[in-house]
């Protein structure tokens, strides 16, 4: 293969950072940004929760529309917790 072509199909090896200059991510690449597993990420991405397109057989997520949502994204705080139930202070 010529030194001029760039192989789209070439995985970085681990622990390399996402391209900067690219216009979208991988699923793996966001799964990396965010620190959560492949699966996890996949299952956002198909629930329409990370802004993403299908371009054939893959997924991608736009760039900008996806540090976007991450600008956006809110974290609910667990729920205050109730009060105690019989047998759950501890005590017998």
């Amino acid at each position: 293969m010529p030194d001029n072509v760039i192989r789209l199909d070439a995985h970085r090896p681990p622990g390399q950072q996402p391209r900067v200059d690219a216009l979208v991510y991988s699923v793996a690449e966001v799964a990396e940004l965010l620190n959560i597993a492949l699966g996890g990420t996949y299952a956002l991405v198909r629930s329409g929760d990370i802004p993403a397109r299908k371009l054939g057989g893959r997924w991608v997520i736009p760039k900008q529309a996806f540090h976007d949502w991450l600008e956006d994204v809110t974290i609910e705080p667990d729920p205050e917790p109730g009060p105690l139930l019989p047998g759950q202070d501890g005590l017998f």
